[in-house]
């Protein structure tokens, strides 16, 4: 899906919509169609991460550069220190490997 066919409405609207019979819901749709034992044969249990909301200041310079990006500043603030928390890992887990024992954490 592409922003473009993404649009943006406020509940009173939507049910504005479907008062006006804009949105229909027929619950007699077909099902679609049946996975086959191919599909689950591959399939994979991920258990759902939550996500953990935090107040965070963060630098004028910083905030406005991926604010001036538009819109979605904050996904890409997320993707920038998950990217830099999967570097981290990958390097811890490597120093791991090679002195045979889990490296300890430092503060700050």
């Amino acid at each position: 899906m592409t922003e473009e066919n993404i649009k943006r409405a406020t509940l009173a609207e939507i049910r504005a919509m479907k008062d006006r019979g804009e949105i229909y819901h027929n619950p007699n749709a077909p099902e679609g169609p049946e996975l086959g034992d191919e599909f689950w044969k591959n399939a994979v249990w991920v258990d759902p991460q939550g996500k953990t909301s935090v107040h965070l200041k963060l630098d004028t310079d910083v905030f406005f550069f991926f604010k001036r990006q538009g819109k979605g500043h904050i996904t890409r603030m997320q993707d920038v220190l998950k990217a830099y928390v999967r570097a981290h890992q990958a390097a811890e887990e490597k120093e791991v490997g090679s002195a045979g024992k889990k490296p300890t954490r430092r503060a700050g």
